[in-house]
């Protein structure tokens, strides 16, 4: 035997009249429609049906200069800038290299980079290694410190050697001194 699932139904003056129990559906036979009950609102809520809904003339092409100005100037973040210092040469026999940058604003983020002064672990003079370490540090970054002379940044180095991954092996090999420079980029 099948088995039938029919809902209460009625006229749209019915439905009107009725205040479901939470949950409940009804049906309004005049209008087609389904209602959904929450037990407190009488009539409950109409279901719209798909022949009911209205198209939209929506064209976005047709939204003005002024109304893009407005919503990219209230929601797109502000323009960020990014300082390059100079290449410095690398130190290894030192305790920290410290870099002074003409800037009053505290950075967001602060990118150390070696730089191929001479070819060196597969590297040409020109490539950025951002992939480094400092004695058993990997990918070290600077201590950020604002100053009365602006913002300096501290690599510590800890009079320990640098090294890279080999370009074409991956494995780790000790660089010397006089084939890199260092540059950070500082971004506010």
């Amino acid at each position: 035997m099948t088995r039938v699932l029919q809902l209460r139904r009625g006229t749209t003056a019915n439905n009107d009249a009725f205040t479901g129990m939470p949950g409940e559906i009804t049906m309004d036979m005049d209008a087609k429609t389904l209602r959904i009950h929450d037990g407190e609102t009488l009539g409950g809520f109409e279901i719209a049906r798909r022949d009911d809904i209205k198209k939209s003339d929506f064209n976005i092409e047709n939204i003005s200069d002024e109304v893009w100005a407005e919503i990219i100037t209230r929601c797109a973040p502000a323009p960020i800038k990014m300082t390059e210092t100079k290449p410095v040469p690398i130190n290894s026999q030192c305790s920290a290299l410290n870099y002074v940058v003409g800037i009053d604003a505290m950075p967001f983020a602060v990118q150390t980079i070696l730089l191929c002064k001479n070819a060196q672990a597969g590297y040409i003079p020109g490539d950025e290694v951002m992939a480094f370490g400092i004695g058993d540090r990997c990918n070290p970054a600077p201590n950020i410190v604002m100053e009365q002379g602006g913002l300096n940044l501290y690599l510590m180095v800890g009079n320990e050697a640098y090294w890279v991954s080999h370009k074409t092996t991956g494995t780790t090999t000790q660089i010397t001194d006089e084939n890199w420079y260092i540059l950070f980029r500082v971004y506010c």
